[in-house]
C-alpha cells in the first residue's frame, strides 16, 4: 500500500471511530486486558422506559459503545419471553453486530426468599420461561434476587432451597442461576457466603456489583450498608459474572465513591477472566457519556493491571 494510501485509510478509520464515540485506544487496548467488557441494559434504562429507543436496538448501541456483550433486563420486553420470532431477531441483531449475548437479568418474577411457600414455588416456575428464552438467545445466565425474606436464618434454608430447584432446572440448559447483591439480606456478604457454601449445584453462583451493598433503605436514604471491598472480597469466589457500577465521575474521569483498581485487583486476584458488566446509574452526564466514562475506567484499571 502507496503512503498517501495508507494515511487516506487511517484518516478514514479515525472519522469512523470519532463517529462512533469510541477511539482507537479503547479498541485496541481492550483486547489485552484479562477480561472482556459488556454492557448491561440498565444503563439505557431511561432511554428505553421513555421509549427514545427499542430493545431490538440494544445490540448495535452496544457495539457502537465499545462493549462486546450484552447483558438483557427482562423488563423490556417482558411479554416476549416465549415469544420464538422476537428471540431470533434479537439473536439476529447481536450476530450482525458482532455482539455476544451474554446473560438476562430477572425482575418481577416472585421472590424466590418468600417465607410463603406456595408464593415462592410459584416464583421459581416464573422464572422458567426466561431460563429457556436466556438458552436460546445463547446466553450463560440468567440473573435473579433473592428477595422476600425476613429472618436471617430463615431466609437461608429458603433461597438455599429455590437456588437449588432453580439450578436444578435450568442444568439441562447449561445455563447458571446468577444472584446479584441487589438490597436486603443479598447486600450482606457474610450471609451470601453463607447462601452460596451450601447450594449444592455448580450452575449457581453470584454476579457481584461495585455498588449494590446497601441492605436497608428509608425515605429513599440507605441506613444501613455493608463494606463494598469487603463484600466484593466475600463474593468473588462464587461469581460467574461482574457488575461494574458508577454513577459520579470526578476530572480524572476515576468513579467518586468507588476505588475501580481496588476491585478490579480483587476480581484479577480471583482468577476471573469473564465479561464486566457496565452499569451506569448516574444522572450528572447522559447515559451514553456515563457508559464511556465506564468504559475508559475499566480499560485504565484493566491495563494497570494486565
Amino acid at each position: 500500500m502507496k503512503r498517501r494510501d495508507f494515511i487516506f485509510k487511517t484518516a478514514q478509520s479515525g472519522l469512523l471511530l470519532s463517529t462512533l464515540g469510541l477511539s482507537s485506544f479503547d479498541l485496541t487496548t481492550s483486547n489485552s486486558l484479562f477480561f472482556k467488557i459488556s454492557l448491561a441494559q440498565w444503563s439505557l434504562h431511561k432511554s428505553l422506559f421513555d421509549k427514545k429507543m427499542d430493545n431490538l436496538d440494544f445490540a448495535a448501541k452496544s457495539r457502537n459503545l465499545g462493549c462486546e456483550g450484552l447483558e438483557y433486563v427482562n423488563s423490556f420486553f417482558k411479554d416476549k419471553a416465549k415469544d420464538m420470532n422476537y428471540l431470533k431477531e434479537m439473536n439476529n441483531r447481536a450476530k450482525s453486530e458482532n455482539q455476544k449475548n451474554v446473560l438476562i437479568m430477572i425482575d418481577g418474577e416472585g421472590n424466590l426468599a418468600d417465607t410463603d411457600n406456595k408464593a415462592r414455588l410459584k416464583g421459581i416456575e416464573n422464572h422458567y420461561k426466561w431460563v429457556e428464552a436466556a438458552h436460546f438467545l445463547g446466553c450463560h445466565a440468567i440473573r435473579v434476587n433473592l428477595r422476600g425474606g425476613k429472618d436471617k436464618t430463615e431466609a437461608t434454608k429458603t433461597s438455599i432451597d429455590s437456588l437449588n430447584r432453580l439450578s436444578d432446572f435450568a442444568k439441562g440448559s447449561n445455563i447458571n442461576i446468577l444472584v446479584e447483591n441487589h438490597g436486603g439480606f443479598s447486600s450482606d456478604g457474610k450471609w451470601m457466603t453463607s447462601v452460596f457454601s451450601q447450594v449444592k449445584n455448580k450452575n449457581c453462583g453470584t454476579l457481584p456489583d461495585f455498588g449494590n451493598f446497601c441492605i436497608k433503605r428509608e425515605n429513599n436514604k440507605c441506613v444501613d450498608s455493608y463494606d463494598r471491598y469487603l463484600g466484593m472480597k466475600e463474593l468473588l469466589p462464587f461469581a460467574k459474572a461482574v457488575s461494574a457500577k458508577s454513577n459520579v465521575f470526578d476530572a480524572n474521569g476515576d468513579e467518586i465513591n468507588i476505588d475501580y483498581y481496588r476491585i478490579m485487583k480483587l476480581v484479577k486476584e480471583i482468577g476471573y477472566t469473564g465479561y464486566v458488566g457496565i452499569e451506569y446509574e448516574g444522572s450528572d452526564v447522559s447515559e451514553e457519556k456515563g457508559i464511556e466514562l465506564t468504559r475508559d475506567l475499566l480499560i485504565k484499571a484493566g491495563k494497570r493491571l494486565s
